[in-house]
């Protein structure tokens, strides 16, 4: 006769040590994530005030003449904001971080302090010290151009629509350029110093060296910046109130969609809000964000694996 195996008794000590996680991460992230979607599919003005209307609320933010353009208007923002810190923040991070990096510079933990400091300031301090450096009234800015010449190009770019949301991404720029220094500053330490003396005994130079050896092994680094600088700048909202308030003027050209949120859900001025919509427009934040996430997950990270593969 076979002998029964004996039957592993169930990991009760897992379910004992999970438990505590998972509740909190229940009560605190799921269940409000699901009585969000809840209230986004019930009316919130009108007859159909609390009554379940499905996708309506979601077809009026994307179609309807009141709501399209504003949301529409955001959402253009925000592929400008994310693609200034695409093109300039990151690329700042990752030349940093190289320079940091190099034997020859000394006094580098003093320099890593200083370019990461300004990320620990207050958002509404940063905000506050801006607006009055850029003040056309009182800022520093003008008179700093035309010490060097270049008075000429001084605007009051802050109050012109055209150069409001551009000036504001590079304040962003300039206070959490610090982040993707460290993380690509982190990613080039733990590369083993002989790949790079190999290719320097085989004759290839600095610049050879970092774009043929260190910047394929960085690869999984960048994609996780990518996706951090993604989730962050398509959930930024705290600059552009503190510096332009909830209208993120002038004229809406800095409206991004956390604020087209907060004045739809908790209104502004003598509007009341409407908390169905502010929460539609919330779950379009989450499924452009979950997007976004899913295409880094499916696309990047299965390409950088076939790479190293």
């Amino acid at each position: 006769m076979r002998q029964q195996r004996s039957r592993k008794p169930f990991p009760t000590h897992i379910v004992v040590f999970l438990l505590p996680a998972v509740a909190i991460y229940t009560i605190f992230m799921i269940w409000p994530l699901l009585d969000s979607l809840r209230l986004s599919l019930v009316g919130g003005s009108g007859a159909q005030a609390g009554q379940f209307v499905g996708l309506q609320n979601y077809h009026t933010l994307l179609t309807d003449p009141q709501w399209a353009p504003r949301f529409w208007g955001a959402l253009r923002n925000n592929l400008i904001f994310f693609a200034i810190h695409m093109l300039v923040q990151n690329p700042i991070g990752l030349l940093l971080a190289v320079l940091l990096n190099a034997r020859v510079l000394r006094g580098r933990a003093i320099y890593r302090t200083l370019l990461f400091a300004p990320t620990m300031l207050s958002v509404v301090i940063v905000g506050f010290i801006w607006q009055l450096i850029l003040s056309p009234l009182w800022g520093v800015a003008g008179g700093m151009l035309k010490l060097v010449g270049l008075g000429g190009l001084y605007q009051p770019w802050l109050g012109l629509e055209r150069t409001a949301l551009p000036t504001l991404s590079l304040i962003s720029v300039w206070q959490f350029v610090g982040i993707p220094m460290m993380l690509f500053l982190t990613a080039l330490l733990a590369i083993p110093e002989e790949l790079d003396e190999a290719a320097r005994v085989d004759g290839a130079g600095a610049w050879r060296a970092f774009w043929s050896i260190k910047f394929p092994l960085i690869l999984p680094t960048v994609g996780i910046v990518t996706v951090l600088t993604f989730v962050g700048n398509f959930n930024a909202f705290d600059l552009i109130y503190s510096v332009k308030g909830a209208l993120a003027g002038p004229n809406f050209s800095t409206d991004l969609l956390g604020t087209l949120f907060y004045r739809t859900f908790f209104g502004f001025q003598l509007q009341a809000g409407n908390p169905p919509m502010g929460t539609t427009v919330a779950m379009m934040i989450f499924l452009i964000i979950l997007a976004g996430v899913l295409l880094y997950l499916f696309v990047w990270q299965r390409r950088v694996l076939t790479y190293e593969l």
